[in-house]
C-alpha cells in the first residue's frame, strides 16, 4: 500500500508528491528576504545535478519567519528565476507551523522532529529529504547548506 504522504495535496491544483515521480524528494520552506536566501543557488544545483537520477526539489515559500517572504506567487517565482535561475517546482505560499500549517509540513514534522523532538520548523530553509517509499530520511537545519546534502542524496539515489 502506498504511503499516505503521497496523497497530501501540495497546492490548489491539486498536485501531490505522486505527481512528481522520483526516487527522492527534497522539501524546503523558502523565503526571498532571508539570510539563507542564497541557498536557492545550491538548491538549483541539487536539482540540476540529481534530477535525471530521481531527485525532485520542491520549494514552499513561507512568510511565517520575520515576514521574509512578502511577495505573491508571481513575484516570488520571478525573483527566484531572475536572481538564482530557479526552475525547480515552487508552490503557493504556505504556513509550516500553527493551526494553518500545510498538511505536508504537519506530516513531515511528525516523521522527522527537530532538535529535542520539536514539532516546529524553526526558520526558513528547513529541509526534509524523503525517500522513494515516503520515509523521511532526514531533516536538515536552515544553516545546513544544500551542498552538504550531496552525500545523503547520492546514497538515497543508488
Amino acid at each position: 500500500m502506498r504511503d499516505p504522504l503521497f496523497g497530501i495535496p501540495l497546492d490548489d491544483q491539486p498536485r501531490t508528491l505522486a505527481d512528481f515521480p522520483g526516487r527522492a524528494w527534497l522539501v524546503v520552506n523558502t523565503a526571498s528576504r532571508c539570510g539563507f536566501t542564497p541557498q536557492y543557488e545550491g538548491l538549483q544545483m541539487l536539482w540540476q545535478r540529481y534530477r535525471e537520477r530521481g531527485l525532485v526539489v520542491l520549494g514552499f515559500p513561507c512568510d511565517q519567519f520575520g515576514h521574509q517572504e512578502p511577495g505573491n506567487e508571481l513575484e516570488i517565482a520571478e525573483f527566484c528565476q531572475l536572481r538564482y535561475g530557479v526552475d525547480f517546482p515552487l508552490f503557493q505560499k504556505v504556513e509550516v507551523n500553527g493551526p494553518r500549517a500545510h498538511p505536508l509540513f504537519v506530516e513531515l514534522k511528525k516523521r522527522a522532529p527537530g532538535l529535542l523532538g520539536s514539532q516546529r520548523v524553526k526558520w526558513n530553509f528547513t529541509k526534509f529529504l524523503i525517500g522513494r517509499e515516503g520515509r523521511v530520511v532526514r531533516r536538515f537545519a536552515p544553516a545546513t547548506g544544500p551542498r552538504e546534502l550531496c552525500g545523503e542524496i547520492e546514497a538515497l539515489l543508488e
